[in-house]
């Protein structure tokens, strides 16, 4: 299948099939003429690769771990390759520090938003 069919399939644009492709998440087959040439198997790669960037891990880390992963759906299952678990442990942990700061931004700024007189740190949008 072409690449706009693939992209019908999964609803995920050509753009970003494109750039799954230059992260060397996708490997399609190159016809002579230069298209794009994708089968039934690029559909359940495209869904991993969404689930996973949905689970905050960068292209770069999905290229190393792609292929150790399998299941359907938002339901994937690491296989026993070497590396992979801890690669998903420090992901974990990266996202945990990353949270861990963001709380703390969030605290510094509702310091400076109760610290105005007549105003609480409500979270509404400001106007």
């Amino acid at each position: 299948m072409r690449i706009s069919a693939l992209a019908r399939r999964t609803g995920v644009s050509d753009r970003l099939l494109r750039y799954y492709e230059a992260q060397g998440l996708l490997r399609p087959t190159r016809l002579p003429n230069g298209y794009r040439e994708y089968d039934e198997s690029h559909i359940a790669t495209v869904g991993h690769i969404r689930t996973l960037l949905a689970a905050g891990l960068p292209t770069a880390v999905i290229a190393q771990i792609l292929h150790c992963v399998h299941g359907d759906g938002d339901q994937l299952f690491p296989a026993p390759c070497p590396g992979v678990l801890a690669h998903l442990r420090r992901e974990h942990t990266r996202i945990d520090a990353a949270i861990a700061q963001l709380q703390s931004s969030r605290q510094a700024l509702d310091g400076l938003v109760g610290g105005v007189p007549g105003q609480s740190p409500d979270r509404s949008p400001a106007g």
